[in-house]
Formats: structure tokens, sequence, C-alpha cells
């Protein structure tokens, strides 16, 4: 019965140093497993800072074509990007998993011309046209190596860029971190900025009808980040110079380096933008919003209109209008000269009267960029309509012709006496 006694207590014991044991072995796991966790947590948000996140796939790093657009969500592009840097493939590596190309320095260089191919110069710093052994052109903008802002601005744009992809906003389709440069490289916008169709002389004036195309498209564009990005994104520096123009006159908007993801700041300490175009209620309350937005958008629509520089008195030309139209009728007065009249007055009319509310000084009173996007595609619908209809009557008017001349068409003079002469003769005879 002893024996018996002792086997139960020493049985008891050694289950009770195993459940011991296992419970200790399970806490270390689960500390070292949170351990872990937590160490790739920091380090890929230390590299998101640097290295930009995309959805495109790898086929965008290499067609650089005005059309390229990504496919692949952000969530798959982020569990892509760890995964990425948890095989510890180095940053040479030709295509990230994000799907940008990371270019050499020495491959830039080449392709600028030892960096003399300029072809603008930003705030952000300079940038060049640049010919890629690929045959693709693109253009490659330089971080100005003492410009602190610009390299905030650098991160915030392959941030961003990383995960927005619309056909109305310019491409990042790769970058540059080496030999102490920042560069992004984008889609090449042949045509150049929609500032210098509107003021260099040396330029063609564009027509009305492609100005509310591209009005139309830089709406797109606005209208994707702020109701189509998830978070929202705000501009916070659309003006004439940060709209791009490709071969066929396509309008993208270009330049995200003053952007903010709306969920994360909408407060900011500096005024930051460009005057002229920036909303009075953000000057005064330091709060930019999607309506901030959308007051720079009206100033750009007005700028189409009147072909005049916000820094030259735009506004006040506008104001003075508005007295006189009193918001609706009348805006012609104030087109641009270029146009020499050659536009539709009720259009004109309409997308003023847009623009007018959009540059309200009360920002819950400014429509939201989807109903300026219904305004407009409705006109352009409208035009077409109509111009197709006018084709139509054209053709009736062509084909109809020979017969109309055989028919109507009056006798000679000396034709139309013989055959009087004739038809007396032949009275007088019977």
């Amino acid at each position: 019965m002893r024996g018996e006694s002792s086997g139960l207590i020493i049985g008891i014991s050694i289950g009770v140093v195993i459940g011991a044991a296992s419970a200790v072995a399970a806490f270390f796991c689960i500390r070292y497993y949170h351990r872990q966790r937590s160490q790739i947590g920091n380090s890929s948000s230390r590299r998101a800072a640097t290295i930009p996140i995309r959805a495109n796939g790898a086929n965008s790093c290499t067609v650089l074509s005005d059309s390229s657009m990504g496919t692949e969500s952000p969530k798959s592009t982020v569990q892509n990007g760890l995964s990425f840097w948890l095989r510890g493939i180095k940053k040479s590596s030709v295509i990230s998993a994000s799907g940008i190309m990371e270019y050499p320095y020495k491959d830039l260089q080449k392709a600028t011309c030892n960096f003399t191919t300029l072809i603008g110069q930003g705030s952000f710093g300079p940038v060049y046209k640049a010919q890629m052994l690929t045959g693709e052109t693109v253009a490659v903008k330089v971080l100005a190596t003492d410009s602190k802002q610009g390299e905030k601005e650098f991160q915030t744009e392959v941030m961003l860029l990383g995960r927005l992809h619309h056909r109305n906003l310019v491409n990042l389709v790769g970058y540059c971190a080496e030999k102490h440069q920042h560069m992004l490289i984008y889609v090449y916008m042949s045509r150049g900025s929609l500032a210098s169709h509107l003021y260099n002389q040396k330029l063609e004036p564009l027509n009305w009808e492609l100005r509310i195309q591209i009005a139309l498209d830089v709406a797109r564009g606005l209208e994707y980040l702020h109701d189509g990005a998830v978070p929202p994104v705000i501009h916070r520096d659309i003006k004439s110079s940060n709209i791009l123009l490709d071969q066929s006159m396509r309008a993208r908007v270009a330049d995200f380096g003053l952007s903010r993801e709306e969920m994360v700041s909408k407060h900011v300490s500096n005024i930051q933008g460009t005057f002229g175009y920036l909303d009075p209620e953000y000057i005064s309350t330091r709060s930019f919003t999607k309506k901030s937005d959308v007051y720079s958008y009206g100033v750009l629509l007005f700028e189409l209109i009147a072909g005049r520089n916000p820094l030259q008195g735009l506004m006040e030309h506008v104001e003075l209008a508005a007295m006189n139209t009193e918001g609706k009728d009348g805006w012609e007065e104030i087109g641009d000269p270029r146009l020499e009249g050659k536009f539709d007055v009720e259009e004109m009319n309409e997308v003023a009267v847009l623009a007018h509310k959009c540059v309200s000084r009360v920002s819950r009173r400014r429509p939201c960029m989807r109903d300026i996007v219904q305004v407009l595609s409705k006109i352009l619908k409208f035009r077409h309509r109509q111009s197709r209809k006018r084709d139509k009557e054209d053709e009736v008017v062509i084909l109809d012709m020979p017969r109309l001349e055989r028919s109507t068409s009056p006798l000679p003079r000396h034709k139309r006496a013989e055959s009087l002469d004739s038809s007396n003769a032949d009275s007088i005879d019977v």
C-alpha cells in the first residue's frame, strides 16, 4: 500500500514538472514570436519611408508608355514588398517586388548626356529629358542636393504614386537613390505643361473644345484622388504648370510633393502651395481639405477661360466680371483674346458659372469633384452630339447637290429668250 502511494506521488510530481516545463517553453516561444514580428514591422516601416511601394506589375517598369497603368492591389503589393525584404534581396535588383524599377545613377547620367538635356526647373530641382537604353523617353526629376524640403517631397511622391494609378495622373516609372542623389523618373509628357500653352506666344493657342477636354481630364484625376484613392489624397498644389499634356494633348495631374493623405493630417503649421491658387479658408484656418483642391481647380478653370495668370490679377478680373454678370451670363467678356471669339458663348458661360462656384469663399458652397466631372462631361457630350448632327446634315446636302442642280438650275439668259420666241411662234401658227 505504501509502495502504491509513493508511485502515485512520483507520478503526480513528474506530471507537474512536465506541465511547468511546457508552460515555460510556450511562454518563451510566444515572446520570441512577438519580438520577431515587431522587428519585421519596424524594418518594413523604415524601408517604406525611403523605398517606393507601387502596385504595378513588373512589365510596367520596362514599358514607359503614356497609357501604362497598374493592375495589382496595394494590399498584395505590401505583402510582396514585405516578402522581398524578408528574403534579403539586395536593393540593386533590377526590379523590386513593388514593381518600380530602381535605375543606377550611371544609367541616368548616360541617358541625360551627363545631365545636360534640361527641359524644366521647379522648386524640387531640375528636370531632364532622358533616352533610355530600351529606346523609351522619360523625364528625370533631380532633387536639389541642398533641399531639405525636396527630400521630404521625394519620399511623399514615391509613397503616394506607388499606390495611385489613373490615366489622368502622371505615372512614376522609377527612381534612383544613389551617390547622395534622389531622382524620380516619370513618363515623358511630350507636349509640356498647360501653362506653356496658355502663355507662350510661340505655341499655337488651345482651341475652346480642347480647353474643356483638358478641364475634364484634370477633374477626373482629382475625382480619383478624392473619391477613388483609399485613403483619399489631397493634392494641395493644383496649378497650370502642374498639368502636363501627352502627345494626344490629354492632360495629367503631376507633382505630388505637397500632397497629403486626408486621414493622416489636415492641419499644417506653415502655408504651402502657390499663391494665386490658395484657398482663402486654408490661409485663415491652416486646414487644407478636398474643397481647398476644388478652389485651386476653380482658379485653373478661369485660367482656361481667360488665358490670364493668377499672379497677374486673374481673380480680381473675375470678381469684376462677376459683378456685371450676376454670376450667370456675360462671362464671354473675359474670354481669352487668343481664342479670337471662336467659342460657344453658352458653353463658356456654363463653364464660368461652374468655376465661380468652385472659388466661393465659403468651402461648403463649392461643388465636389464628382459633380464637376458630371457637368463638364455633359457639356462635351452635348457638343459632340451637335457636331455629329451637323456632319450628317452636311453629308445629306452634299449627296443631294447634283440632283438639285439638275432640277433647279436656271437656263442661261439667251436660251430663255429662244425658248420664249419659239413658243410665241408656235402660238401664232396655230
